[in-house]
């Protein structure tokens, strides 16, 4: 009798919990909310510095909440600065060369180039007369000229070279009224801006000293600390970012024609009973997968199911990177019913 009774009630409950799964099914096909289950996910962020260097200070803790733009770290710039200094120099002296190019001769250098030109004219035309006035005492005293050949040479050679230095000096007097060339000018302009292109090259690097936050969230963790050496592989701090956040399930193929981006969800918590959260769908994905490990559902974890995220709405922050959560997604069918 006792056996009886317990296979009486073994298919009372075997046929109670099919009911059951025929009834939620029958729901859910009819209309009903569109009920998933996954866990709270969120974008991290981690923070390196561009360049290489010796770490000065981390100035935030893990669990500080950071801002856009604000330091997180530094590196040590005693070296870099003094660069900067001489750059900055190397910079204002080119500067002024362009500039003394661009505005050519002064006044008074032309000035004194007429006056070197007057002064090498006067010395050639006394070494010319000086010459010719040889030249004539040869001539004229036949044999009996007290001048010999050797002085004679001596006085054409002083009167050729009188002569070449004025003409130097008229060249020098015409270049200074003509200025420098533009391809003098051009050089000079090219090196100005290499040398200002490294000079912005040394201020980026010093400006990259100070790590800062592309983005506000939460510091998760201090990767490196101060007197470390640090590269740009690898991060100093890892960032949470805490918007936006969403909840990433899993939903059934059958069910993938009652949700569709923007539709309206509400989430569940279970460390937070009576407690919901406004969301709707932000992403379904195109491909479909196996139904990943961590993942419960009511039919077999070999069922393909597509990726959806929810995009959740949490103003108190008070949702943690995963969280185990409760989707029930209003469709238009179940809205219409209720």
């Amino acid at each position: 009798m006792r056996r009886r009774l317990v296979i009486v009630v073994i298919v009372l409950v075997t046929a109670a919990a099919g009911a059951g799964w025929w009834w939620l099914h029958r729901e859910q096909a009819t209309g009903g909310p569109l009920v998933l289950y996954g866990n709270v996910d969120q974008r991290e962020v981690d923070l390196a510095f561009n360049d290489s260097g010796r770490i000065a200070d981390v100035v935030v803790e893990e669990g500080d909440r950071v801002t856009k733009g604000e330091t997180v770290a530094r590196l040590d710039t005693s070296r870099l600065a003094p660069q900067v200094a001489q750059a900055e120099a190397q910079v204002a002296a080119q500067k002024a060369v362009v500039e003394k190019l661009r505005n050519g001769s002064r006044p008074e250098e032309i000035a004194q180039a007429r006056a070197n030109v007057e002064v090498a004219a006067a010395q050639a035309a006394d070494a010319q007369l000086v010459y010719q006035r040889l030249t004539t005492l040869s001539e004229t005293a036949g044999g009996r000229s007290s001048v010999t050949q050797a002085q004679l040479d001596a006085a054409r050679a002083t009167s050729n070279a009188a002569k070449a230095r004025q003409d130097a000096a008229q060249q020098a007097l015409n270049l200074a009224i003509a200025g420098p060339r533009p391809e003098d000018i051009a050089q000079a302009e090219a090196q100005l801006n290499a040398s200002e292109a490294q000079l912005d090259l040394l201020k980026q690097q010093l400006k990259d000293a100070d790590l800062v936050a592309p983005i506000g969230g939460i510091v998760r963790s201090r990767l490196m600390e101060p007197g470390e050496i640090a590269t740009s592989q690898r991060p100093v701090l890892s960032i949470a970012i805490v918007e936006p956040k969403w909840v990433r399930a899993y939903v059934e193929e059958p069910d993938l024609a009652r949700i569709k981006p923007g539709t309206a969800a509400t989430v569940t918590v279970d460390g937070l009973p009576g407690t919901t959260f406004d969301g709707q769908v932000g992403f379904i994905s195109p491909v479909a997968e196996f139904t990943p490990r961590s993942i419960e559902t009511a039919e077999l974890r070999t069922s393909l199911v597509y990726e959806v995220r929810i995009i959740v709405s949490d103003p108190q922050d008070v949702l943690r990177l995963g969280m185990p959560a409760t989707v029930e997604i209003a469709t238009p069918a179940a809205a219409a019913a209720g």
